[in-house]
């Protein structure tokens, strides 16, 4: 997921990553801001730090941490579920003159090991086509574990349309039930009343 979004410098923004269980997610952004002058954004917004908090499915802060204008950061999903990821700026500056405009690049990258180039260069403990092939077998067990992910919301998914299905056609039976019951009900309260006028 490569993206790039434009935020105040107070703004939060969050994104969600629907993500199965033990799945690493490394993210790289980079943040310019809007020059007045130039009309245009800065390569780089020098003293500038973004807080990066990443939330659970329960709710539980599984990573909250000032960074610099750009950075890596990363952490490894325990929940299978939507987490949320959310950056917002340390901007010091008065609520007044904290409204520059700024352009904020992400890139994210869900259930990849990123292969240790100084592990490729050792090639006395391991060649590389190893390393490569280990990196291959995460790989391999990345998108199995998206697999169980998909058929366990598959599963939760059938499982609830079932039960909607099934509710209603009771609640079918029972609207029947209760429109032959108010049916005869009429009918007998009419023949009632046509009795009392002696009009039958």
């Amino acid at each position: 997921l490569a993206l790039y979004f434009h935020m105040g410098e107070r703004e939060e923004k969050c994104i969600i990553e629907d993500l199965p269980s033990d799945t690493l997610v490394v993210g790289n952004y980079k943040v310019q801001r809007w020059d007045i002058h130039k009309h245009d954004f800065l390569e780089s917004a020098p003293g500038l730090g973004m807080f990066v908090t990443v939330t659970t499915p329960s709710g539980e802060v599984l990573l909250s941490k000032l960074y610099g204008p750009q950075g890596t950061f990363s952490f490894t999903s325990y929940l299978s579920g939507e987490h949320i990821i959310c950056f917002q700026s340390n901007s010091t500056r008065f609520a007044v003159i904290a409204g520059s405009k700024l352009r904020f690049h992400l890139d994210i990258r869900v259930g990849e090991h990123f292969l240790d180039e100084s592990a490729i260069e050792a090639k006395d403990k391991m060649n590389e086509v190893n390393v490569r092939l280990e990196h291959l077998i995460e790989q391999i067990h990345h998108v199995t574990k998206e697999q169980d992910y998909e058929r366990e919301r598959e599963e939760k998914f059938r499982k609830t349309s079932e039960e909607t299905n099934s509710n209603i056609l009771w609640w079918a039976i029972v609207q029947t039930l209760i429109l032959i019951s108010v049916g005869i009900w009429q009918i007998k309260s009419l023949r009632d009343f046509f009795i009392s006028k002696k009009l039958v």
